[in-house]
């Protein structure tokens, strides 16, 4: 957590600021805030700033946001382990693998007991092949997955390899499994409630999300943008 006030050139020096973005904000839309306040407190015209991850407008938690010469080390901070805790909705599938879209398919979760979902998340450790949702920002010939998915075109999504380290499941509020995941750079934790509902010969949705860590830094020490703004210069003072 900041404990300071900073002036223009220690924010063009470059700062690393922990920000825990809420619910339905994009990750663009809290970086551009953070520099609109930064240029405006501090009255300067540019300042770079940038995030070390995207997190969905659907969840909330850690975005690391560097600016000035420290946005050259996002891509290190890209690729730190991530955290993340939420839930995973049995019974149901939606398009883009949350609640951004509207249920497509429900299934039968009778036949689930707490032996096949202890047996099934054990499934998932280590090293695997995943599928990114169609439903994300990644690009095919140039243009956005979301884009073709909006259209209703059918696009192949290649599967890509991802590490997850820890995924720890509490089933005692099923068919809501809530859980705790620890994964590498690029795991797609919709895609992985996706697939765990398949593998449970179900469906599943990510109905809630909170990346609560990344590498060294957690979302504890974070702030919301009113507790940010107190640590920046007031114009009166500039």
């Amino acid at each position: 957590m900041l404990n300071k006030q900073f002036t223009a050139e220690e924010f063009k020096a470059g700062q690393v600021l922990l920000f825990d973005k809420p619910l339905n904000w994009t990750s663009f839309q809290l970086v551009n805030k953070v520099r609109w306040l930064i240029r405006r407190s501090c009255n300067i015209k540019k300042i770079k700033v940038g995030h070390a991850g995207t997190l969905d407008p659907l969840a909330t938690g850690l975005l690391i946001i560097c600016t000035g010469k420290f946005t050259k080390t996002i891509p290190d901070l890209q690729g730190q382990i991530k955290e993340y805790t939420g839930t995973i909705s049995l019974g149901a599938t939606t398009p883009s693998f949350d609640l951004e879209t509207e249920f497509d398919a429900t299934f039968e979760t009778s036949h689930i007991t707490e032996e096949k979902l202890l047996e099934t998340s054990r499934k998932f450790i280590g090293k695997i092949e995943q599928t990114p949702p169609v439903f994300s920002a990644l690009k095919k010939n140039g243009k956005r997955l979301y884009e073709y998915a909006r259209e209703g075109e059918q696009v192949e999504v290649k599967k890509r390899e991802i590490e997850i380290n820890a995924f720890d499941i509490d089933f005692s509020k099923f068919p809501d499994i809530d859980f705790r995941v620890v994964c590498s750079k690029g795991t797609y934790i919709r895609s992985l409630a996706h697939e765990f509902g398949i593998a449970l010969d179900s469906g599943a949705h990510l109905s809630a999300l909170r990346r609560t860590g990344i590498g060294e830094y957690s979302v504890e020490n974070a702030m919301d943008i009113e507790s940010f703004e107190k640590f920046l210069p007031s114009r009166e003072n500039i």
